[in-house]
């Protein structure tokens, strides 16, 4: 956990000019979440983004993956994670859920669904795969 509390503020201080970034509703509600001080420093950071919309298009998405036993039911979140990034093509998806989004066992069917629904999806990774060599 510290390491990649570690990596993440690496890539933050490092990569985040590199790249145009973006956040929805549910980062932010998943932001507030567990310790009040570090969520403020959270939020403070996320404020500045432009948040992206949670559309009936990003529901269907994410059902869809759920119907397709791509995500499971319990883990709705997720699913809408990826649809938000997918229908609004967003290059990167940057994560430290290896359970279900950076999940190289799923990755391949997840990508395939979203292609059949007619969206390019982003390439999912974490704040590690998404550093350059300095």
């Amino acid at each position: 956990m510290a390491a990649h509390q570690q990596s993440t503020q690496d890539w933050w201080r490092d990569r985040r000019q590199d790249f145009t970034l973006y956040a929805s509703q549910l980062v932010v509600q998943e932001a507030s979440r567990g310790d009040q001080s570090a969520a403020q420093l959270r939020l403070a950071e996320i404020n500045k983004l432009e948040l992206l919309d949670t559309t009936d298009e990003v529901l269907f998405l994410a059902k869809t993956l759920i119907d397709n036993t791509l995500i499971p039911q319990g883990a709705s979140e997720d699913a809408v994670h990826i649809a938000v990034a997918t229908v609004n093509g967003i290059d990167y998806l940057l994560t430290w859920n290896l359970k279900h989004i950076a999940n190289a066992t799923l990755r391949g069917r997840v990508e395939a669904q979203c292609r059949a629904e007619g969206y390019e999806p982003p390439i999912i990774c974490t704040p590690e795969e998404l550093m350059e060599e300095m």
